[in-house]
């Protein structure tokens, strides 16, 4: 097992050391403010263009929750000189694959094309930066379309509605407490001014970063971005106040009604983010201590709730420690039918509470931190993933050239360090839970099954 643990450790090192150096990325930023960023890799003649908004659900208000997302869709409804659907056809036209997303942090779009069509990828993203055309009547459609997606997605969706609860009742006071595609009742009352003033207001060149990945010549890229961007004016961005989580003390507990054929219960802890790579390691800390709960057949909680003591059909436990806002710790179980909820949530405490009583052993700890770095390292081989990260990183106000001090504060965490985060943030003044009562199912409706295990909340 030893000689198992230590080739792993030195299969991550070998793989991080293969990784492309950090000297292939560069960037500039345009007159306008727009900043951009290049990242070689020479390895398939293809290349991905991102372009990030630093405008996400958090940035909305009450009555206009959903708004980043309704705007994401009229994105490609069309603009003066590019009709509706045209963006999309051109893009296909051109052999490439095109989409966006919008989470509580950020909107982006996306293109994955030949290096050689990726003019015409910034060509339209420029357009629409300025250009969009908000029909009336487009809008009318299109709020349509993201209701019944809510629907499809939340509201017929048990498990998806109780993590909306969770979200909520976690946060009182953050706008982390808003749904990513809105509250039903902002989307029923929603017009297109709405979406016309987030364009205008967020749509700017100094609050958009352009990251493009792959068999690429960044001055050949830099001068396509003075082309098409560079001659947006630019715009002052409106003041942005500081929001944060008011500190809670005492358990939050939610619980959720919906047809469902098992129940499902998840716990909470706020937790802190990284905002500063080569001074924190709390975050890292709860990176691995993720990693120890699940992430693989062995981890603690599989092995005891699912395998050993059978109380459980599905477990996880998830820390993202990159984002804008506060994050949070979770853990989250499926009770086998016959276990009441109440059982296997003390179950879940009862795993932490042993990393806090017991700690964890070395060769535990070895085994996943190899695991945690090599999952960061294999998003490497993914064009995507790399432009990804660094958009991510900047989204949130991180140098994305402290990737390596990101691993090597990873490697770096104690065992001591990981009984310490637990036994500080994994505690009742912390806690929020959420447990999803199933109701009978109604004849002839399929049963939605509980996928919401090891869930990474944004």
């Amino acid at each position: 097992m030893q000689f198992i643990i230590h080739g792993a450790l030195v299969l991550v090192c070998a793989l991080l050391l293969a990784q492309p150096a950090l000297a292939s990325i560069v960037e500039e930023t345009l007159d306008n403010g727009m900043r951009v960023v290049v990242k070689i890799d020479r390895r398939a003649p293809v290349a991905v263009s991102q372009v990030w908004y630093r405008a996400g659900a958090m940035d909305e208000s009450y009555g206009v929750t959903g708004v980043a997302h309704v705007l994401e869709h009229m994105m490609f409804k069309g603009t003066r000189d590019v009709p509706a659907g045209e963006f999309s056809k051109r893009i296909a036209a051109a052999g490439g694959r095109e989409n966006a997303f919008t989470s509580r942090d950020n909107t982006t779009y996306f293109q994955t094309l030949r290096k050689d069509r990726l003019e015409l990828a910034l060509k339209l993203e420029a357009d629409r930066m300025v250009n969009l055309v908000l029909s009336p009547d487009e809008f009318a459609k299109e709020i349509k379309v993201v209701m019944e997606e809510r629907r499809l997605r939340t509201d017929d969706n048990p498990q998806a509605r109780l993590y909306e609860a969770l979200m909520a009742t976690a946060y009182e006071t953050h706008p982390y407490r808003h749904p990513v595609i809105g509250w039903m009742t902002d989307l029923e009352n929603m017009r297109v001014e709405d979406a016309r003033d987030w364009y205008e207001r967020w749509y700017t060149p100094a609050n958009a970063t352009l990251v493009v990945a792959g068999d690429v010549e960044p001055d050949q890229v830099f001068a396509w971005a003075r082309k098409y961007f560079g001659v947006i004016p630019a715009r002052p961005l409106p003041e942005r106040k500081a929001v944060r989580e008011r500190e809670q003390n005492g358990i939050r507990q939610v619980t959720v009604k919906a047809p469902a054929k098992l129940p499902l219960v998840a716990l909470a802890w706020h937790a802190p983010r990284l905002t500063r790579p080569a001074e924190e390691w709390e975050p890292y800390a709860l990176e691995i201590l993720a990693g120890v709960l699940d992430g693989h057949a062995s981890a603690r909680l599989n092995q005891s709730l699912v395998r050993d003591q059978r109380i459980a059909t599905e477990v996880g436990a998830g820390f993202d420690a990159i984002s804008r806002g506060s994050g949070l710790f979770i853990v989250d179980a499926t009770p086998a039918e016959g276990h009441a909820v109440a059982a296997v949530q003390a179950a879940l405490k009862a795993e932490i509470a042993r990393v806090v009583d017991e700690g964890i052993r070395e060769p535990e700890l070895a085994r996943v931190k190899a695991q945690v770095l090599a999952g960061q390292v294999f998003q490497q081989d993914s064009l995507f993933y790399q432009a990804m990260q660094i958009g991510d990183w900047i989204n949130v106000g991180l140098d994305y050239r402290d990737r390596e001090v990101r691993y090597a504060g990873l490697r770096g965490v104690t065992a001591e360090q990981v009984r310490a985060v637990a036994a500080k943030y994994l505690v009742d003044d912390r806690l929020t839970v959420a447990v999803l009562d199933p109701l009978p199912i109604p004849e002839g409706q399929p049963a939605a099954r509980n996928t919401m295990g090891g869930l990474h909340v944004r």
